[in-house]
C-alpha cells in the first residue's frame, strides 16, 4: 500500500520535529575529536555524591554496614583529617612552643625572691607522687603516638622510609591502645585525690587581683592550690574524660555508635587532643623552666620553705601549725572529781 506523497512529506515532518530535542544530547555524547564518548552525557560523581547521604548496595550477610559502597561524609573527614587537623594542630602547638619561648626570654625564669631557706617540708606524699607520675608517663607515649597518626606521614615517612614507618606506627598504634587504659586509672586517681584542694575559694579572686604571682611588687596569697593550677587540673579532668570516652569509642568500633558517630568521635578525640597537649606544655614549663623550685614539689615531694612562702602562703601557715600542734600536743583536762 503506497500512501499519498503530502502524506509521507508530513510524516517526514513529523520525524523530524520529534529527533530535534534529542540532538543536543547525541552531540554530548561526541567527543572533542567527534569520536563518541559513552561517559560524556552521565551524571558527575560529585553531583551524585550530593543526591544521597550515602550510596549503598543489597547484601545477604547480617552486618548492614557492609552495605554502605560510599559515604560522601566520609569524603569531608578525610579532608578535615588530611588538611584541616594537620594544619590547626601545627599551628597550636608550635604558637605555644613560641609564646613559652618568648616568656623564657623576655620574663625569665621567677626566682625565689627571698633565696632558698635550706629548711624543706613536705608538699605531695609518695602515693600522690605516683598518680602524677603514672598519669603524666602515660600522657606523653599517648601524645607522641597520637600525633605519628596526623603527622607521621608527612614527616616520620620521608626520614625512614615506608617498611619502617609501617612497622613502627603499628607498633606505636598497640603502645597507644594499651597505654590508654593505664592513663584512664591515673586520671581517677589525680581526680580523686586532688579534688578537695582544686575547689574555688574567695581567697583565688584576691590572688587574680594581685598579679597571680608574676607581679614581684605584690604577694598574691594562695592555698595548696593557686587558681592556675586550679584551672589546669579542671580543664585536664575535662580534656581527659573527653579523650577517654572518644577514645574507646574508637577501640571499640560499632559497638556503641555507627560510621557516622566514629567520625565524630575521631573529630573530637583530635581535636582535644591537641588542645590538651598545648596545655600541658604550659603546665610543664611553669613546673620546669618557668619557675625555681617548682618541680622539686613532684620530684622529691619536698620544697623549700621560702618557695611555700611565695607561693602558697596560706598552705605553709596551715601545714606549720599542724606540724606545731604535733609537736606541742595540749593537755588534756581531766574532771576535778
Amino acid at each position: 500500500m503506497t500512501f499519498p506523497a503530502p502524506i509521507r512529506l508530513a510524516t517526514f515532518v513529523l520525524m523530524l520535529v520529534a529527533i530535534a530535542p534529542s540532538a543536543p544530547t547525541i552531540a554530548q555524547k561526541l567527543g572533542s575529536d567527534g569520536a563518541p564518548n559513552p561517559t560524556a552525557s552521565v551524571i558527575d560523581q560529585q553531583t551524585l555524591l550530593k543526591q544521597v547521604p550515602r550510596v549503598e548496595g543489597r547484601i545477604d550477610i547480617p552486618d548492614t554496614k557492609a552495605a554502605v559502597l560510599i559515604q560522601p561524609a566520609g569524603r569531608t573527614w578525610d579532608y578535615y583529617h588530611e588538611v584541616w587537623l594537620r594544619w590547626g594542630g601545627a599551628i597550636v602547638i608550635l604558637g605555644v612552643i613560641v609564646v613559652l619561648g618568648a616568656a623564657y626570654l623576655i620574663m625569665g625564669r621567677l626566682r625565689i625572691s627571698a633565696g632558698r631557706s635550706g629548711r624543706k617540708i613536705l608538699r605531695f606524699k609518695a602515693f600522690e607522687r605516683f598518680s602524677h607520675w603514672l598519669t603524666a608517663v602515660c600522657f606523653v607515649v599517648l601524645g607522641l603516638t597520637g600525633l605519628n597518626i596526623t603527622f607521621g606521614k608527612i614527616l616520620l615517612l620521608p626520614l625512614i622510609g615506608p617498611e619502617a614507618f609501617a612497622s613502627v606506627s603499628e607498633a606505636a598504634k598497640y603502645v597507644h591502645n594499651f597505654t590508654s587504659f593505664a592513663f584512664v586509672a591515673g586520671l581517677i586517681l589525680i581526680a580523686v585525690i586532688f579534688f578537695r584542694d582544686n575547689l574555688f575559694e574567695k581567697v583565688d579572686a584576691e590572688w587574680l587581683k594581685q598579679g597571680g604571682g608574676f607581679i614581684k611588687s605584690k604577694h598574691a596569697p594562695a592555698g595548696r592550690f593557686n587558681p592556675g593550677e586550679k584551672l589546669v587540673y579542671w580543664l585536664s579532668v575535662v580534656a581527659g574524660v573527653a579523650v577517654s570516652a572518644s577514645g574507646f569509642l574508637l577501640l571499640f568500633p560499632f559497638y556503641a555508635t555507627d560510621i557516622a558517630g566514629m567520625q565524630i568521635a575521631q573529630v573530637v578525640h583530635a581535636v582535644v587532643a591537641v588542645l590538651f597537649i598545648a596545655l600541658i606544655f604550659g603546665h610543664i614549663y611553669i613546673g620546669t623552666l618557668g619557675m625555681e623550685g617548682a618541680f622539686e614539689a613532684m620530684g622529691t615531694g619536698e620544697v623549700d620553705l621560702n618557695w611555700a612562702k611565695e607561693h602558697h602562703d596560706l598552705w605553709l601557715a596551715q601545714q606549720l601549725a599542724s606540724e606545731d600542734r604535733q609537736a606541742h600536743p595540749q593537755p588534756s583536762v581531766t574532771a576535778a572529781e
